[in-house]
């Protein structure tokens, strides 16, 4: 679950009426009882703690899109110099164009490896399938054996 789900949660929570209400009752004897000051000071530090909250999360959702931001550019920088870049983007390409032949190797291998289990697979995971089934329905027949005989 992530942060923005739970701070919804709290906000629905807060909005309840059973809530509302309980916390009107919470004002009413504070006021009655002379700590009105105490009950405004802890409601304005939750509203404050509230407001960090949500501007936090808020930030780190800023933060994720300059880096996006940043990514493209770097893309697209890429891309328009055909990956000849000049100065200290040489090894930053270099390490691009490598990992890229990395990706394109493994990629390969993967092909090749579900092209060469795939109708082996297929084949054995119907014949796993039959004895499954056919176990299960021995396990059945047994149980309702021991249970008629109970």
């Amino acid at each position: 679950m992530e942060l923005k789900d739970i701070l919804d949660k709290a906000k629905e929570l807060a909005s309840n009426d059973a809530v509302t209400g309980a916390v009107e009752k919470v004002r009413d004897v504070a006021a009655n009882t002379g700590l009105k000051d105490i009950y405004e000071k802890g409601a304005e530090r939750a509203k404050s703690f509230s407001s960090a909250t949500k501007m936090t999360v808020e930030l780190s959702r800023d933060h994720k899109e300059l880096e996006r931001v940043f990514t493209e550019i770097g893309k697209l920088y890429y891309e328009q110099t055909g990956g000849q870049g000049d100065g200290f983007f040489v090894p930053l390409f270099e390490q691009a164009e490598k990992l890229k032949e990395t990706i394109r190797e493994k990629e390969s291998r993967i092909e090749e490896y579900k092209a060469a289990f795939g109708s082996a697979e297929t084949e054995a995971s119907k014949d796993e399938l039959s004895g499954n089934i056919a176990d299960f329905e021995s396990i059945v027949n047994q149980t309702e054996d021991d249970g008629t005989s109970v």
